[in-house]
Order: C-alpha cells, then sequence, then structure tokens
C-alpha cells in the first residue's frame, strides 16, 4: 500500500504486514506515523484499518468547517505528546463512500480504532486536554 508521509508528503510503499513497525520514508528518513498526523485517502484508510493492530484515532474533517479547524492544531499536539497512537486525517469531502460507511454525520468526528473495529466516537471540536484524557480513558486499547 502507499501513505504518504507527513513531513515530505511523498508516497511509501509499505507491505501491509509492516503497518505495525516503526515506518521511516524512504525519502526524508522521518517517522511516518509516530507523532505526526497522516492524511489518508479512502484507499488508504481500508488498507490500513483491516491490517493494523495499533491504535489509530482518526479524524473525520473537511476544509470548509470552522470547528474542523480550530480542532486541527488540538490533534497534532495530542499526536506528538502520544506516539505509540497512530494520528490520522480523512477528509469527508474528499471521501464520502467512506464517511457514509462509517456514518459520519458531523465534522469533526474522531473515530477511535484498532484491529478492525471501532472503539469510540466523539463528534465535535475538542481542546487538545480533553482529547488525551478521552485517550487516555482507553489507555488499556494503546499495545
Amino acid at each position: 500500500m502507499l501513505i504518504r508521509c507527513p513531513h515530505c508528503k511523498i508516497k511509501n510503499r509499505i507491505p501491509e504486514d509492516r503497518l505495525d513497525e516503526a515506518l521511516q520514508c524512504g525519502r526524508c528518513h522521518q517517522t511516518i506515523f509516530e507523532g505526526a498526523v497522516v492524511d489518508l485517502s479512502e484507499s488508504e484508510w481500508a488498507d490500513i484499518a483491516n491490517h493494523s493492530n495499533r491504535l489509530m484515532v482518526i479524524d473525520f474533517w473537511a476544509e470548509w468547517c470552522g470547528p474542523c479547524k480550530t480542532m486541527a492544531p488540538q490533534f497534532e499536539i495530542v499526536a506528538s505528546q502520544l506516539p505509540a497512537i497512530r494520528f490520522a486525517k480523512i477528509n469527508t469531502d474528499l471521501a464520502p463512500n467512506l464517511s457514509s460507511t462509517l456514518a459520519i454525520r458531523s465534522i469533526p468526528t474522531l473515530l477511535l480504532w484498532k484491529n478492525g473495529r471501532e472503539l469510540d466516537r466523539r463528534a465535535g471540536a475538542m481542546p487538545a486536554s480533553a482529547l488525551r484524557a478521552w485517550l487516555e480513558r482507553h489507555g488499556s486499547d494503546r499495545s
């Protein structure tokens, strides 16, 4: 599968059986997931959601959404603080089928995902402290 590096934006070919490893970009050599938010397409999401056993938080958002713009820096702060969790963003305007399949009714919506299934979700923008507290309540799911 192809995953775009959040640092240099180049696509990296990642074998499905290596998704749970610490992955480095082939160009800039920075870590792809840990401590950074990765933008995912519908097809990238399908590959990752079905093949990764790591805890993930996915932010469903849109460029025109004011609360989404407010939430974005908070999401990035928590991603940098909790490198054991993978953080991703999916633009609902570019992923309408996925948004429908996952019943995304409002944005921003955050999904907590692991082992191919949804563990929890939250709708609406939240500050970094509230996001971190929500994730810490799921602490036993992190491995």
